[in-house]
């Protein structure tokens, strides 16, 4: 590959100095096309066939290295040819050579401009997969912008050789029939500057204009389509109905009712969703309570002889309650429907696009006329098919939390987020737990040694983490429950009291009218890039539409839902997801932002790394707390963080920092120009960069000043 590449390199470094050698930059200009007019229609009628090779020839080589002339060859062609054979001609030719170069550009620079910019360029490469051809089609047809650029800039992409080669035929037609138009007029023009007239540039851009026009009405032929068998209400009760009323959807309706938009709210259950209710609060309420349980069996390391508690698992319970009540208000029906939000709790079926019939707690119906939908219905635990898992019976994340007496063996199935945080939790309040998951570490999305750290972590505590083990049967043997897991090639049998399964959870699409309506779901609903469904006015947003299941990333698809659903078409976003922050709230704490190495490695990105091991920071030792470490990726030889990963204690509060500093383009100097408060753990960030530095020290600069401070001690 790299031997032709030199190979192609060498011809056109040939074909180049050829062209400076023998000076035939001479040949295009409009003076010299019109001396040589006569002369040439002469040699055309004489040898016509040869005349249309020769031109075709040197037209596609011209147009193929990007020399300056295109549209001088294009005038010949109208003056050699006439309008009709000139057109077709020209329209071949500058094709043919645009499609050379386009692959030239792909063969010579992608792979180069792929290893350097892999993110960046996948991004693109995914809106030139949609709508690549629409957008090159609306620039071949405004002359104003280079067209040999055109052709480097799109060989850098994926976009197919053929899409590419038709796109840049008919976008570049209309040109190339106004200008072989001018050609056959070549006798009475004086410049190029005549045929590139103010009036005829604004035609152009006229034209480059029309295909926006025309693709608003290819979106309302569609929207006609896919709402032809519906019957659309003359007027409508609301602006926008929001099913479910988690994260996605209070802010929904939040964001609606602030901008004075009538807005209904309808959930089935309880509102506030998974995270209020059975996931984020009550969780990080139990993590707290066995972590205080685990700072009492370290009472020597904070100078504290014996210590001891005596508890009630019940009682822990208990405060997991209390908190979600305490909390509850926060996302109470009081609370919205005094924010101007109709609340209702009940259950919703879309029963046309435009109409949610609603069933209320007491049986009495309601059917609401809505100018759009947001599905906001979330995700509930996957309990995968094992045999016997019914048998046994199962805890998840919904119903752990009705437990008011703690199992003495409890096996947690899943060593993700949810399975390793409730793992530890668990442990530290006293149950044995055996950790089961089938691949070879936890926290598979993360660096192996973030998992490694975690791991050791659990097993000092006591914790068997089974790795590679998957799990086959449960079974109940002499009253005993087991579960059989093959590891190796081998059975391992593994008794318990109590199972939790966390291996992930999956989507709410039924119930609610989505299938018979014809929404397009898969594992969860397709959406595009503004969260419209293939309804343009039904949108999706939080875990039902995924592609991240966060509660922070839920609201954050919120305002662009809302958004979008209230004002489209006057103006919508697409969904931002360049800076997505996420936090697994075990000990040791891990938090992550952007890319770390193991996503960086998969998507060819380059990189360099940054860390500082935390058990140096003061704070950390003076709180018995010093392990973990700061890794930051930036781009090579710049301060652009690409990603940050986090390993200790507060971690998903020090990631903020990273955060804003991403979101808002700050570089690792700028973090490291920051005063940070003595002592704290957030001085951990300002000493990664701080690391970043010293690695990128100027060393001719320093040798060079050191020579200058031995200059002034004489």
């Amino acid at each position: 590959m790299k031997y032709r590449k030199l190979a192609l390199l060498a011809v056109i470094g040939i074909l180049a100095g050829l062209y400076v050698h023998f000076d035939l930059g001479q040949y295009l200009n409009l003076q010299a096309l019109k001396e040589r007019q006569a002369a040439i229609e002469t040699f055309r009628s004489a040898n016509l066939g040869l005349t249309v090779a020769g031109y075709f020839v040197v037209y596609i080589i011209a147009t193929a290295l990007s020399i300056p002339g295109a549209a001088l060859l294009t005038l010949a062609g109208g003056a050699i040819f006439g309008l009709l054979w000139g057109t077709l001609i020209v329209s071949f030719a500058s094709t043919i050579g645009a499609t050379l170069a386009f692959l030239m550009s792909r063969f010579l620079l992608r792979d180069w401009v792929s290893q350097r910019f892999g993110q960046r360029l996948a991004a693109i490469d995914e809106g030139i997969k949609r709508e690549g051809a629409f957008y090159l089609f609306t620039l071949r047809l405004v002359p104003a912008f280079p067209f040999f650029l055109v052709n480097l800039l799109f060989g850098l992409t994926a976009m197919k050789t053929r899409a590419y080669y038709i796109a840049s035929q008919l976008g570049m037609l209309a040109g190339t029939v106004v200008y072989v138009n001018a050609g056959t007029q070549l006798a009475r023009l004086d410049s190029l500057s005549g045929i590139l007239s103010p009036a005829l540039i604004g035609s152009f851009v006229l034209l480059g204009i029309f295909p926006l026009i025309a693709r608003k009405l290819v979106e309302m032929v569609r929207m006609n389509k896919v709402f032809a068998h519906w019957k659309k209400p003359a007027r409508f009760e609301r602006n926008l109905v929001v099913i479910g009323g988690g994260s996605a959807g209070l802010v929904t309706a939040y964001i609606a009712a602030a901008v004075k938009a009538k807005v209904t709210l309808v959930e089935k259950h309880k509102l506030g969703g998974d995270c209020l209710n059975t996931g984020c609060v009550p969780s990080k309420a139990l993590i707290r309570s066995a972590k205080f349980l685990s700072h009492i069996t370290r009472s020597q390391e904070f100078g504290i002889a014996t210590a001891q508690a005596n508890f009630e698992f019940a009682d822990v319970m208990k405060r997991v309650q209390s908190v979600i009540k305490t909390v509850e208000p926060h996302d109470s029906a009081e609370r919205y429907s005094g924010l101007g939000v109709d609340v209702i709790q009940g259950s919703a079926n879309i029963v046309s696009p435009w109409e949610v019939e609603i069933t209320r707690e007491d049986g009495s119906t309601q059917r609401l006329s809505t100018r759009s939908i947001v599905i906001a219905t979330g995700a509930r635990p996957f309990v995968p098919p094992i045999p016997g898992i019914e048998e046994v019976g199962y805890l998840t994340s919904d119903n752990v939390w009705n437990l008011r007496e703690l199992p003495q063996r409890l096996v947690v199935l899943g060593g993700g987020p949810i399975g390793s945080e409730m793992t530890q939790a668990f442990a530290r309040l006293g149950a044995k737990v055996t950790q089961v998951e089938m691949a070879p570490r936890i926290m598979i999305r993360e660096d192996p040694e973030v998992s490694e750290l975690v791991t050791r972590r659990f097993r000092a505590e006591g914790i068997d983490v089974l790795l590679n083990h998957r799990a086959k049967q449960f079974v109940v043997e002499n009253g005993e429950k087991v579960l059989i897991a093959e590891h190796d090639g081998q059975d391992v049998r593994i008794p318990f009291d109590a199972v939790l399964v966390a291996v992930g959870r999956a989507a709410n699409l039924k119930g609610f009218g989505l299938e018979e309506l014809g929404v397009r779901t898969g594992r969860t609903v397709e959406t595009n890039e503004f969260l419209q469904t293939n309804y343009p006015n039904i949108y999706a947003a939080g875990d039902v539409a995924g592609p991240f299941q966060f509660t922070h990333t839920a609201a954050h698809q919120a305002w662009y839902a809302a958004v979008n659903a209230l004002f489209d078409p006057l103006k919508k976003f697409k969904a931002d997801y360049s800076v997505i922050p996420w936090a697994t709230f075990v000990e040791p704490e891990v938090a992550r932002v952007g890319l770390n190495e193991l996503e960086a490695k998969e998507k060819g990105i380059p990189y360099e790394v940054t860390t500082y091991d935390i058990d140096d920071l003061d704070r950390a030792i003076a709180d018995s707390e010093a392990h973990g470490f700061i890794k930051v990726l930036t781009v090579p030889g710049k301060d652009k963080i690409l990603g940050v990963t986090i390993v200790g204690e507060h971690a998903g509060d020090l990631i903020a920092e990273y955060v804003l500093a991403m979101k808002q383009g700050i570089g690792l100097n700028k973090i490291l120009g920051t005063i940070h408060i003595y002592p704290t753990l957030a001085e951990a960030n300002k000493y990664v960069a701080g690391n970043w530095k010293k690695a990128h020290a100027p060393q001719r600069l320093l040798a060079w000043v050191e020579r200058f401070h031995a200059w002034r001690r004489g």
